[in-house]
């Protein structure tokens, strides 16, 4: 397939690319160019609905992958920086994409969500489902708008979505030196997730929304391989996928 990648340049999108580019032909659609060479690059926002119609024209499907001004689960910090930018990002540029998409026949993509759309304070997370998103960070606020915008999108407009509640993307340094020495976080110990078990939870995504349609999944996505914190059993269920980088690196 062909798909592109909203905010392909970014940090994750970066450490991804290496494993997506194995299995499918990328587009990234950035402000700026990607790290690797030979990903045909369209400059531009996901707020801008004309480089948008230029990213998407072609593709079979997409990975939203855009975020600025991050924030921790439990925090309230915010100023008008934090509060625009998130805003602008991950409701109206999610809501233009998804518009553009659909109405251009692309009905199918994966949107990266954050563990951060709830409370981090709490020590157990049951099910997808069952879990309020209750987050006091703007960032985790309208991230959690964005997924009902993209539950709108698949009721109304019968798109097939499937959002990834990711937790701790890191790439594989980071990933060996904070399981040596964890690092901690003001709520709790954080399970960082190595970029190649992202990258499979990615993979798996682009497979399992190509079936059925008008359905929207969230899935927790986190490298909590014993399932201390995170119920991970939707995201076995749904899409095969559990961490496995320990298995080979024993850290």
């Amino acid at each position: 397939m062909k798909v592109l990648l909203i905010g392909g340049s970014g940090h994750v999108g970066s450490f991804v690319t290496p494993y997506l580019r194995e299995h499918h032909e990328l587009r990234v659609l950035d402000l700026r160019p990607p790290r690797h060479e030979g990903i045909d690059y369209i400059q531009g926002s996901i707020t801008d609905p004309a480089a948008l119609r230029r990213a998407l024209a072609g593709v079979d499907t997409f990975i939203n992958m855009v975020m600025k001004s991050p924030q921790g689960g439990s925090s309230t910090a915010q100023d008008l920086k934090v509060i625009t930018e998130n805003y602008e990002v991950n409701t109206l540029g999610l809501h233009l994409l998804l518009f553009t998409a659909q109405e251009m026949g692309i009905r199918r993509g994966v949107h990266t969500s954050t563990m951060s759309v709830h409370w981090r304070a709490r020590k157990w997370y049951p099910a997808e489902e069952e879990m309020p998103l209750d987050t006091p960070s703007a960032y985790g606020l309208t991230k959690g708008f964005g997924e009902l915008i993209c539950r709108y999108f698949c009721r109304w407009f019968d798109m097939n979505i499937i959002a990834l509640r990711i937790t701790g993307p890191r790439t594989r340094e980071q990933w060996i030196n904070e399981r040596q020495t964890p690092a901690g976080r003001q709520e709790g110990k954080l399970y960082v997730t190595d970029e190649e078990d992202l990258a499979n939870a990615y993979l798996a995504a682009l497979e399992a929304v190509g079936t059925g349609h008008g359905r929207f999944d969230a899935v927790f996505i986190a490298g909590d391989e014993r399932g201390e914190e995170h119920n991970l059993s939707k995201a076995k269920r749904l899409l095969g996928w559990e961490p496995r980088t320990h298995l080979k690196l024993e850290v």
